[in-house]
């Protein structure tokens, strides 16, 4: 029976959010700590950032510290998960060069993702870079080379995971049985899927200045509750009944809160079930929900925060923790890509028995 081994990662644009503890980094944690896997791979995909920052690559630079501050405070072990950098793992260059050969460039422009990113990247009007064109064959080369059989994505990722099933499918038929077949894991409910910005847009996003971060300061964390989360626009008064759906301060106590919650902070309502009902037929104003909110958050964001703090003190051991990941990763994806070159029959000089086979071909030619 083959391991169990996972692959995601993220790209180092900018601190980690909110967002993306809901959709993805809780998750990982939690995934680590099972004993479920065999390993867990954590790849900080700056190559893939590269492809619509090349004008600015000092942003990519600068925060890799942050993404893997913002892992480790969150509860990420560097001893049971692998954290490494794209860019410093030749082999998956080698890789996406290969399967480059595999995908058509008509089946690339008809990838869902792929058009969605360059509508609100805006490069419908300013053109393609052909880097950005071909992020698909990166993410299969990212996943192969791992040899991981489980990659945890959102809905709105699965074409791109679909994309990287074709392109084993295609080389293995090519070549033979050498690519490990990777399934999707997607969020087990909803609040995972899809943790909207403050502003009630549907994705966190630092242009729009609708996020909080996960080193965000107690402060910053008020001010966005407070200052720009959506409610209800209809609630003008605590005596009017108010709407639930579509009201950010509810989509965020869904994914965070718990009962343990109301004990301590608002003992009036036994569980959330119970405040939303009361909040329907009025009488319950924003202003309390925000605040039992802001306190709901800091039980989240208050020992993450610290625990980067600690971090932040010791950027000595950051360096060697990521130095050490990606070392390890480049064992691996260099097993990979030579499993690949073989399979290919371009692993000329593993061996000389190449000779023997240049020599046959010539006195078959003299033959002929």
């Amino acid at each position: 029976m083959g391991k169990n081994i996972i692959l995601t990662g993220d790209r180092p644009t900018g601190r980690l959010h909110l967002g993306h503890y809901v959709g993805s980094l809780k998750r990982r944690v939690e995934l680590q700590n099972s004993g479920e896997y065999d390993e867990i791979n954590i790849l900080i995909a700056d190559d893939q950032a590269l492809t619509d920052n090349a004008d600015d690559p000092g942003k990519i630079r600068d925060n890799i510290i942050n993404v893997v501050l913002d892992y480790l405070s969150a509860g990420l072990d560097p001893e049971k998960t692998t954290i490494c950098v794209q860019s410093a793992l030749p082999a998956l260059h080698a890789l996406t060069f290969y399967y480059m050969n595999l995908v058509t460039t008509a089946r690339l422009s008809r990838n869902p993702t792929v058009k969605a990113e360059i509508q609100m990247r805006g490069f419908a009007d300013e053109g393609l870079p052909a880097g950005f064109f071909t992020y698909p064959v990166s993410q299969a080369a990212d996943i192969t080379a791992f040899n991981a059989n489980v990659v945890p994505v959102g809905e709105d990722q699965l074409p791109m995971l679909e994309q990287t099933r074709e392109i084993v499918e295609k080389f293995n038929r090519v070549y033979g049985d050498t690519l490990v077949l990777p399934k999707a894991m997607i969020p087990e409910n909803e609040t995972q899927r899809r943790l909207p910005g403050v502003d009630g847009k549907a994705k966190m996003s630092k242009s729009l200045g609708n996020c909080i971060y996960l080193s965000d300061t107690p402060k910053a964390v008020k001010k966005q509750v407070n200052g720009h989360m959506f409610t209800d626009p209809q609630h003008l008064r605590v005596e009017d009944p108010g709407h639930i759906e579509g009201n950010v301060v509810f989509t965020y106590l869904d994914a965070f809160c718990t009962k343990d919650h109301f004990a301590e902070y608002l003992p009036e309502y036994s569980d959330l079930d119970e405040m939303k009902e009361h909040y329907r037929r009025g009488g319950l104003g924003d202003g309390t929900c925000k605040k039992f909110l802001i306190s709901v958050l800091e039980e989240t964001l208050g020992p993450i925060r610290a625990e980067r703090a600690r971090w932040e003190a010791d950027i000595d051991t950051v360096y060697d923790i990521l130095k050490a990941g990606t070392e390890k990763a480049v064992e691996t994806t260099n097993e990979t890509l030579g499993r690949v070159r073989k399979a290919m029959r371009i692993d000329y000089f593993e061996d000389r028995s190449i000779v023997k086979e240049w020599e046959a071909i010539l006195r078959k030619q003299k033959n002929q």
